[in-house]
């Protein structure tokens, strides 16, 4: 059902400085796909063998993720995709245009990404991992920087299905999601640029993840590390209680300085803040497409300066960092 996903992203890594992977990536999707290729991962298969073959008379990925107008194919053909793609809410990262069709995500994450672009090394030529993925969108914006390869990792099933959706629109042979958590990943020590976004606070070790990042990284390698920071100096780091944000799974939330240190002992140089941004209810948001609470809920209706807890509202930095 699923094998195609992965063959081709065999192929491509063959002939390049991830060729080593391959000792261990078709064993872990073998046991990954003997054990999630049922139940509900089984019915979202279904329905994507549903989504009609179309003619794509345009792409655009530079400056979004578009494929195709509402020209190119029949109202029922539209009305269609849109049904099935609304069988794969909730869809938290975008937003997608597919043939007329807005998917209107919860997240602006291209606001997050022009955020960021300014700042790293240009990604042409490189090869690209994006570590906790979600559906994809900032793997769609790498490929737009012509990146010779782009993976993205992440264990959310829901996420694979709604990146191969948006790959059923956009066939392109050098980008490939895959189910695996970092914690499953050889030290490849061969990425030129490592991507990491809204990941580290949901890591009850941050050191460790780091640790994890800095392993897929080539000497010379770019980190681009994006998460929730607190205000404070090289000593403060804000552990929330049982939630934060009305979020479950919140460790540690370091300052700006702090997170800095960590990275310095960590073996990494040049390190630099590119962006620090507090987060707003207009980039994060309920919508036709992620019906549920979102971050306005999330906030103390009081005093949006804070969060439903008492903690400060979500802020988030941007830090890039060289690997010795």
């Amino acid at each position: 059902m699923s094998d195609p996903w992965f063959t081709e992203c065999y192929r491509q890594l063959l002939n390049t400085p991830l060729a080593h992977w391959l000792e261990t990536l078709p064993a872990q999707i073998s046991e990954w796909q003997r054990e999630h290729l049922h139940g509900e991962f089984s019915k979202w298969c279904k329905l994507l063998e549903k989504l009609p073959e179309t003619t794509v008379s345009s792409k655009e990925l530079k400056h979004s993720v578009t494929a195709g107008s509402a020209a190119d194919i029949s109202e029922y053909q539209q009305k269609q995709i849109e049904g099935l793609l609304k069988q794969f809410m909730p869809w938290r990262k975008g937003p997608y245009h597919i043939h007329g069709i807005h998917i209107d995500t919860e997240w602006r994450s291209d606001w997050k990404w022009d955020r960021v672009l300014p700042h790293i090394s240009p990604l042409a030529n490189r090869h690209v991992l994006d570590v906790g993925c979600g559906s994809g969108y900032h793997m769609w914006r790498m490929l737009g920087e012509d990146a010779a390869g782009v993976y993205g990792i992440d264990p959310t099933q829901l996420f694979l299905i709604q990146f191969q959706a948006i790959r059923h629109f956009i066939p392109a042979a050098n980008i490939h999601f895959l189910p695996l958590g970092i914690e499953q990943m050889p030290a490849l020590k061969a990425f030129d640029t490592v991507f990491s976004m809204g990941v580290l606070y949901h890591r009850k070790d941050p050191v460790q993840f780091l640790t994890q990042l800095k392993d897929q990284l080539r000497k010379g390698g770019e980190l681009v590390l994006e998460t929730l920071v607190v205000e404070g100096d090289e000593q403060t780091v804000l552990m929330a209680g049982e939630r934060y944000a009305q979020m479950r799974n919140v460790w540690f939330l370091p300052s700006v300085k702090a997170l800095t240190v960590w990275l310095s002992r960590l073996g990494f140089e040049n390190i630099k803040v590119a962006d620090i941004n507090t987060t707003s209810p207009d980039e994060q948001r309920t919508t036709e497409w992620m019906t549920s609470q979102s971050l306005k809920d999330f906030l103390d209706p009081d005093d949006i300066s804070k969060t439903i807890e008492g903690y400060p509202a979500p802020q988030r930095a941007v830090l890039i960092a060289t690997k010795k």
